[in-house]
């Protein structure tokens, strides 16, 4: 039987040294936190969806959450399962009708539906065992205040409207 732990996401930052996006799921009852790099497009989806930024058309993950409620679908929680050559997987569970169904996705897109259905994030044991890392920010307050600043700045150059079609 496969564990899970649930996690938060605690932050959207760019990392400093590869100057890529970044999302850190912090366990709920732990300290260990497993950092997903993905793109910039979904990270601006993920902050978008956090800040509640209006967007003039939906964005993909907004179809996404329409599609799944218009179908009378409800997503129950999302699973990140596995990494694979650096690359990490992970799964939407929905209920569909009472139905329990999965859908394979990539972290950033099913973090990003996530976010805007509020439904419960969680990581499989076995992966945080061997990806987590405890995430001390308290001795590097001037790091995490560079982090910051360089993602106000990413998102400051991005536009909603160049994810319109």
């Amino acid at each position: 039987m496969v564990h899970v732990l649930e996690v938060l996401l605690s932050a959207v930052q760019v990392d400093l040294q590869s100057n890529n996006p970044v999302i850190l799921l912090q366990e709920k009852d732990g300290d260990r936190s497993l950092p997903i790099f993905i793109g910039a497009p979904e990270a601006t989806a993920i902050a978008f969806a956090l800040q509640r930024v209006p967007v003039p058309r939906p964005m993909t993950h907004d179809l996404m959450r329409e599609l799944i409620e218009a179908l009378g679908a409800q997503v129950v929680r999302v699973v990140v399962t596995e990494v694979q050559h650096d690359t990490y997987f992970a799964e939407i569970h929905l209920d569909v009708g009472g139905r329990a169904v999965r859908v394979s996705a990539r972290p950033s897109d099913a973090i990003a539906l996530a976010t805007r259905t509020r439904s419960p994030l969680f990581v499989e044991d076995e992966l945080m065992d061997l990806a987590g890392v405890v995430i001390d920010n308290e001795d590097e307050p001037e790091e995490s205040e560079e982090l910051v600043s360089q993602f106000r700045e990413f998102l400051d150059d991005v536009r909603p409207e160049d994810f319109s079609s």
